[in-house]
């Protein structure tokens, strides 16, 4: 039963509460998936129509061409000016086949030799080298792709050098008609060359120990963990003597002059391009386009030739960054990973 208040009447009664409607949704928003999809189906119809268009013209271009041309001609017309071609060498040399710009190796510069050589509109090429050198394959195979085109093709060959052209560079040269240098290029550094670092003291400190399974004793040769023993490096030796040997052999035929002569200037030293004239390892002093001249006149050309050129612009300027790259501490790090090998290459920084 209710209890009554004083005054003899009813509390009143609570309302329900209000009932609450739930919130309309936004409008979706002009930027949404929408809208881009509808937007990209229309630049796609676009696309469509311009291709359709450009279709439609040239096929009423082709039917509206003469049935009879004269095919000589347009072959006259077509037919490029004789010139010299200019392959750039820069760099250190290594084996790389990749088709990147920035790791041009002396796979993709001995494939362009040949197929440069063997165009009927080049009729004689520049090697533009700055290079202190690289491996012993890979500047072999250089030298060797420059040995074949000569022999194939009669065309003659000229090196350029810039700012260096030391040890694997000038092993490159040496298969050239003629060398051409700026008075103080640096050059010169003929002979072999073998790096290993030996990390055992550094390994001994932070307590870490190699442990090596081989199946001779020679299988570990160059081993960073350890010290070389003495028969090691008699057999370096003599593998750094028979690199050396056709280093020397190479010098000797390209600029024909006596073996001895040749020894005489193959300790490693090397030279600027004024001395090196004075020493028989350069034929002149210049630039580029002295070299293109000298090119020019022993193809028949005469000076300032057409120059021809199959470089990528993209490709030159990686180039051009590895050769400036070339910095004591970066060339360090690069080292410290690099598994040892025989270089025809100048330890030198510029």
């Amino acid at each position: 039963m209710e209890e009554q208040n004083n005054s003899g009447t009813l509390p009143p009664e609570t309302p329900p509460p209000a009932r609450q409607e739930p919130p309309a949704p936004k409008p979706a928003a002009r930027g949404g998936t929408a809208f881009w999809l509808k937007l990209l189906a229309g630049l796609y119809a676009l696309s469509l129509a311009a291709a359709v268009l450009v279709i439609y013209r040239a096929d009423a271009a082709r039917k509206a061409a003469p049935k009879e041309m004269d095919l000589s001609k347009l072959a006259g017309l077509a037919k490029k000016k004789d010139g010299v071609a200019v392959i750039p060498i820069y760099g250190v040399i290594t084996q790389s086949n990749s088709s990147r710009a920035w790791e041009r190796g002396s796979e993709q510069t001995a494939k362009r030799i040949k197929e440069l050589a063997e165009k009927k509109d080049v009729k004689a090429i520049v090697l533009d080298i700055n290079s202190p050198g690289g491996s012993v394959g890979a500047v072999q195979e250089i030298y060797s792709a420059v040995l074949k085109a000569k022999a194939e093709t009669k065309k003659p060959f000229i090196a350029r050098f810039g700012e260096v052209s030391a040890s694997g560079g000038y092993y490159v040269a040496s298969a050239c008609d003629k060398i051409i240098a700026h008075p103080g290029t640096i050059t010169g550094s003929i002979g072999v060359i073998f790096s290993v670092g030996n990390l055992e003291g550094l390994m001994k400190k932070v307590g870490y120990k190699s442990e090596v399974i081989k199946s001779g004793k020679f299988k570990d040769i160059g081993s960073m963990s350890r010290e070389m023993t003495p028969e090691e490096r008699r057999l370096l030796q003599g593998m750094i003597d028979d690199s050396y040997d056709q280093f020397v052999t190479a010098v000797s035929e390209g600029r024909k002059m006596p073996v001895e002569k040749v020894k005489e200037l193959a300790d490693g030293r090397i030279f600027t391009g004024r001395q090196a004239i004075g020493n028989g390892l350069v034929d002149k002093l210049g630039d580029l386009r002295d070299a293109l001249d000298l090119a020019g006149d022993a193809a028949g050309l005469g000076k300032n030739p057409r120059v021809i050129t199959d470089a990528d612009p993209l490709e030159e300027f990686f180039s051009l960054i590895d050769t400036k790259l070339s910095l004591p501490g970066l060339g360090a790090a690069a080292e410290a990973v690099q598994a040892p090998r025989l270089e025809y290459r100048w330890e030198g920084r510029v």
